[in-house]
């Protein structure tokens, strides 16, 4: 081996880190994708990995890309799959609609295969690109963080080994070793922002502004957004508390706070209550941070004694029903006995009416009208929050720790 092939095999066993079991590569068909499952055919023996394939049937030749990767798979002794995509109905973002459909694609096929980690082929090329469109959209710390080199894709650690590495150097290794890759016409076609990101790097290459300058600056972003994360935790262990499924944030802990503390504190509380996976917009969390009061990402922030109390939202839940047996809201477990009809669904005014003494449980009414109650037909059975004691109890999956665990990265 010779060039830079050595330093990459080195870069991709440490990015794995103790020899890995058992993994898997996405592997497109594209230069970046076919370096990374060559890359891993010189670290590490090609039983303990596979190669997974996407096959969107968006444009005509995707078919021979995946039977080119299939081939590539074949000679190097690695099993290969191919997964294919059929839901696109022509509405919204085709780009982010192809995006989340591979993710899930390959989430539940490695969750399937028994497979724990899922490796990418994205670049510091990549890496750059993120950044610029992200500063395009004005992001702050987070955004500029850019892609993190392992996330939590639903189970599965999604890896990316090569954001240290340009396009450039991975093309070297190809025409190194003689291998074919195909190229996407979309990387072309500049109504794609990230394509106009691509022809905006290379202008600002003059003045310094590079692909692993980028990646690197984006790499101190994610220092300085775990940095703001950990004292955000620490925040949260000294004035929130839990009340039934409802966070609670000492009032004055909280306005004593720095802006960007309570920012992120009050984000990751409205995030957890409400069960999202996106953070609420900016704009609105920022009055709210500065006045306490209002709706926001399914929940209601609402003043409470010394507290602010944040609550989820009746409207988010108010036709949400489940087998009592299951998970109600994504956060709850019910508990109690069994019997015929019961379903879980959220207390709201028609169960409240039903209660003598709801003011007995100490919560507020909002509090209460969006919390799970178990339900017969019309008649309500039980509301463990409103009448604490009884024969059902209700469980916040997580818990506290579960709320602070949720302000960190993963």
């Amino acid at each position: 081996m010779n060039g830079p092939e050595p330093e990459l095999i080195a870069t991709l066993r440490a990015a794995f880190g103790p020899q890995p079991r058992r993994f898997a590569i996405a592997v497109s068909g594209g230069g970046d994708s076919v370096a990374l499952l060559h890359l891993c055919c010189r670290a590490f023996p090609p039983a303990t990995f596979r190669a997974v394939t996407v096959d969107h049937g968006l444009r005509e030749g995707s078919a021979r890309e995946a039977a080119m990767v299939a081939d590539l798979a074949r000679a190097a002794g690695v099993r290969h799959d191919v997964l294919r995509w059929s839901g696109w109905d022509g509405q919204g973002n085709l780009q982010d609609a192809a995006r989340r459909a591979r993710y899930g694609l390959m989430r539940d096929w490695a969750h399937g295969q028994g497979i724990a980690t899922l490796a990418t082929a994205h670049t510091a090329d990549d890496q750059a690109e993120t950044l610029l469109m992200r500063l395009a959209r004005e992001s702050g710390v987070d955004g500029l963080s850019a892609m993190a080199p392992r996330r939590n894709l639903g189970g599965i650690t999604l890896l990316r080994p090569l954001l240290g590495v340009t396009r450039t150097t991975l093309r070297a290794v190809l025409r190194d070793s003689g291998l074919p890759w195909a190229e996407d016409p979309g990387n072309e076609d500049a109504t794609f922002a990230r394509v106009r990101a691509r022809r905006v790097l290379a202008d600002l290459a003059p003045l310094g502004i590079t692909a692993p300058g980028l990646a690197r600056v984006a790499a101190q972003m994610r220092e300085a957004r775990e940095a703001l994360e950990l004292q955000t935790e620490a925040a949260a262990r000294r004035i929130a508390t839990l009340d039934g499924g409802d966070i609670l944030l000492q009032r004055a802990g909280f306005h004593a706070l720095p802006a960007e503390i309570a920012r992120r504190l009050m984000a990751g509380a409205i995030r957890w209550v409400g069960d999202a996976t996106h953070p609420p917009r900016r704009a609105p969390l920022l009055a709210l941070v500065r006045s306490p009061e209002g709706t926001l990402g399914g929940c209601r922030i609402l003043p409470d004694g010394a507290d602010i109390r944040i609550t989820r939202e009746h409207g988010a839940v108010r036709d949400l029903r489940s087998p009592v047996s299951d998970l109600w809201d994504g956060r709850w477990r019910l508990h109690g006995p069994a019997g015929p009809g019961l379903v879980a669904g959220a207390l709201g005014p028609g169960g409240l009416v039903q209660i003598a003494d709801w003011r007995g449980s100490g919560r507020p009414r909002a509090a209460l009208l969006a919390g799970p109650a178990v339900w017969r037909g019309g008649t309500l059975v039980a509301a463990p929050l409103a009448e604490p004691g009884r024969d059902w109890q209700a469980e916040r999956i997580g818990g506290l720790a579960g709320f602070f665990a949720s302000l960190l990265s993963h």
